[in-house]
């Protein structure tokens, strides 16, 4: 059995699909989702059923967090407008797709693999179960005194280059061009919404990523047909 582990698909029901025929998923595989499952992209609906028609698990991104926010706020009749595209995800969400939002998890844990998926990263030094919600949502850096930080070129740096593991985090929200590949952590989300690719970390039963000099034969991706959200 092989675990494959995908990155932001953003509604991008085409490259999911197209991924995981790539990669020949098959009955015995595994699908984990570091968040960010929809919003943004053309195909919400596709993607749910993907993920449910293959057994898949996810994590929660702040996209869903943003979408779930709203729909309480709405029952309790305070919601604030949503944007365009969020506007547009809700409108097309069935019953079992927000159901499906809600029993999100914040962190899952593959101890087989020695990972733990997450959406946008951790805190060095603090337990997964101390970590604010936020912050396992929404980080990208840390600040001069450890502090999760929001902004790509805000702080000292990315929280992947210091934490020290293990687990080994495998985690998405920051949109590059490019895989980010550390010690202790990979970073999967490659902008496929934005234009670029959907990506993949793919492992056989036992397997461990690679050390970062090996990393990228783990990794696989597939090109977005289009960009569908300007950056």
């Amino acid at each position: 059995m092989r675990t494959v582990i995908v990155g932001d698909v953003h509604g991008c029901g085409e490259e999911l699909d197209r991924l995981l025929a790539h990669v020949g998923f098959g009955a015995g595989d595994r699908l984990v989702l570091v968040g960010d499952l929809v919003a943004r992209g053309p195909e919400p609906r596709r993607v749910f059923d993907l993920v449910r028609a293959h057994g898949g698990r996810a994590v929660r991104g702040n996209h869903e967090d943003k979408l779930l926010r709203w729909r309480a706020s709405r029952a309790r009749g305070e919601a604030k407008p949503l944007g365009p595209a969020h506007r547009e995800t809700a409108r097309t969400m069935r019953e079992r797709d927000w159901a499906f939002l809600a029993g999100l998890p914040l962190w899952i844990d593959l101890p087989e693999h020695g990972v733990r998926v997450v959406h946008a990263g951790v805190v060095p030094g603090v337990p997964v179960e101390r970590q604010a919600p936020r912050t396992l949502m929404f980080v990208r850096c840390l600040g001069p005194a450890n502090e999760p930080v929001e902004q790509r070129d805000g702080g000292v740096g990315p929280w992947a280059a210091r934490w020290e593991g293990p687990p080994h985090v495998v985690f998405g929200h920051n949109a590059l061009g490019d895989p980010q590949v550390h010690p202790w952590a990979t970073g999967i989300d490659t902008g496929c919404v934005y234009g670029g690719r959907l990506t993949a970390m793919v492992l056989r039963a036992g397997e461990r990523p690679p050390p970062a000099a090996e990393r990228l034969a783990a990794l696989v991706s597939v090109p977005a047909r289009r960009a569908y959200f300007p950056r």
